[in-house]
């Protein structure tokens, strides 16, 4: 019996000493910070020289406004004071497009009620893909169209701000939808329209770093 209440003793010391532990630990390691890179700090390298970049410092996602499934104009402009969160996709793609949109509806529902984080999807199609067939394919996904915005550009500018804007490779397929290559990252930028760091949309644990990652821009120190 004695045996049986020293133990007892020692099982509720240790009971009691979690919460004592938790705070030491929260006090030694509570200034800890989860540093995320900003990438291209010191500028984006152009062997060919299909960009032009103008600087060798600080790159930002340049100027541009296109049309989204409600025939509204977004771009650059609503990116201000935002946290973004790109992809380049078209709604006929046979292979990696499906799965990227239902992990960004996955993103979306993450940051319902934040209304400082929002999605841009940009067809590089946009010849098929008009503002109507984009209303179908958001409403197929559940955008909520305030905070998922399926873009529509001219095709030049388009492939222009993929490549050199987000530096995504990026190839037109002509009209055949076996024929376009496009990159599965899903591109996070910041409040000041630097890119922040690249996801691949078709793997579930990248875009679970990618949510924390947009949380703690956020809320945290970046």
């Amino acid at each position: 019996m004695k045996m049986i209440r020293v133990l007892q003793g020692l099982v509720l010391v240790c009971i009691l000493m979690v919460p004592v532990l938790i705070i030491l630990f929260l006090r030694n390691f509570g200034e800890n910070t989860y540093e995320i890179p900003i990438l291209y700090e010191n500028g984006v390298e152009d062997p060919f020289g299909d960009c032009n970049y103008q600087n060798e410092g600080q790159h930002y996602i340049p100027d541009f406004s296109f049309v989204n499934q409600d025939s509204a104009i977004v771009g650059r402009d609503e990116m201000k004071g935002k946290v973004t969160i790109v992809d380049f996709f078209f709604t006929s793609c046979p292979s990696i497009c499906p799965v990227m949109s239902l992990e960004l509806e996955r993103v979306q529902d993450a940051f319902r009620n934040e209304e400082t984080v929002q999605l841009y999807s940009i067809s590089i199609d946009p010849d098929y893909d008009t503002p109507e067939r984009l209303k179908d394919y958001a409403t197929l996904h559940q955008a909520n169209p305030e905070k998922w915005h399926f873009l529509n550009g001219p095709k030049a500018e388009v492939y222009e701000l993929a490549r050199c804007g987000f530096v995504l490779p990026t190839i037109d397929g002509k009209g055949v939808p076996e024929d376009f290559i496009h990159s599965d990252k899903l591109a996070l930028i910041d409040t000041e329209g630097r890119i922040r760091g690249y996801y691949s949309g078709t793997n579930r644990e990248d875009v679970d770093l990618l949510i924390l990652e947009t949380k703690i821009l956020l809320h945290g120190k970046d």
